[in-house]
């Protein structure tokens, strides 16, 4: 019978054996953990073999993971690709319309508060509430002057709700649309320039138009130089916004591009509450007032009673 040193020589000649035709391979003692006599454990690698096939291994599921979104993905045209851009909560709504209405310095919109994240809900919302109030509000104030000057005449006018969504919805899309394929024609003048996707240019546009609403509804004090005021401070927080937000996209560009855009930003803006001031607050319009009595003269050949005498006439 063979005796344990015996046993411990023959393993010993197994694993040099081993280790010859694999030099790459490793040995650990497992004395202490799971042999008490002390055999020797050999770890046979071939030269990374092993590692590389795990790696690609780990390649190709992340390949079927990816395709495997790519198809999960719906497509345009259908109602839940659109679905997710709706998908904020209030607190998020709120804290953009914050964002939007105190501008700061250094302080852009698309960095700290979109993040990533744009949204169609709260800019649909705002456009539809701010149609809707320039529509409401504009009746309004023919209805409050005729309740000051009675030669007004006032009926209801429903089309102002047609104009004011046009204006407000085409105006929200439009220039957004054009200002982002103007900034990604500049992207391939530029290298350096890094323009924000349509959606977020959208988004900017449509929270800067939250603080009109609370103009249109103080455009009801029937005070023009106040009017004018409020206007004017509506006007100069909803543009700085833009601009703030603009500006870090912009400045890569050259001087001159930069200042030409950025006017335009504010001149179409201003155009837009200029626009909405006289079409939707007419103080007096001239086809809803009144004509004045007219004095109409009898033709010369027809007689005038005589007069009486100042004797027979009634004490």
């Amino acid at each position: 019978m063979a005796s344990a040193d015996d046993l411990a020589f023959h393993e010993f000649e197994e694993a040099t054996n081993l280790l010859a035709e694999t030099p790459d391979a490793a040995t650990t003692s497992r004395s202490d953990q799971l042999t008490p006599q002390g055999h020797v454990a050999v770890a046979v690698g071939s030269g990374g073999s092993y590692g590389a096939e795990d790696e690609v291994e780990e390649e190709s599921d992340k390949a079927a993971l990816l395709q495997e979104k790519q198809q999960q993905q719906p497509g345009f045209w259908t109602f839940s690709y659109y679905q997710s851009f709706f998908d904020v909560d209030t607190s998020q709504v709120l804290n953009r319309i914050k964002g939007s209405l105190l501008p700061r310095p250094g302080h852009n919109f698309v960095r700290h508060h979109l993040r990533n994240r744009p949204d169609l809900y709260g800019p649909f919302w705002i456009c539809a509430t701010l149609a809707f109030v320039l529509a409401v509000t504009g009746n309004l104030t023919l209805v409050l002057a005729q309740r000051r000057d009675p030669s007004i005449h006032y009926s209801p006018q429903f089309h102002k709700v047609t104009v004011a969504g046009i204006s407000i919805y085409c105006y929200a899309w439009l220039v957004p649309l054009a200002l982002w394929g103007f900034l990604r024609w500049r992207k391939g003048v530029r290298e350096r320039m890094g323009p924000y996707t349509f959606l977020e240019t959208v988004c900017v546009y449509g929270y800067s138009l939250f603080v009109f609403i609370p103009m249109v509804v103080l455009w009801l004090i029937p005070v023009p130089w106040l009017q004018w005021l409020f206007g004017a401070l509506a006007l100069g927080l909803s543009a700085t916004g833009l601009v703030f937000t603009l500006w870090p996209v912009v400045r890569e560009d050259t001087r001159l591009v930069a200042m030409v855009l950025l006017s335009a930003v504010v001149l179409l803006h201003a155009l837009l509450a200029v626009g909405c001031k006289l079409y939707f607050f007419q103080s007096l319009p001239p086809e809803n007032v009144a004509p004045p009595p007219q004095i109409t003269s009898l033709p010369s050949n027809i007689p005038l009673p005589p007069t009486l005498p100042q004797s027979m006439a009634p004490s």
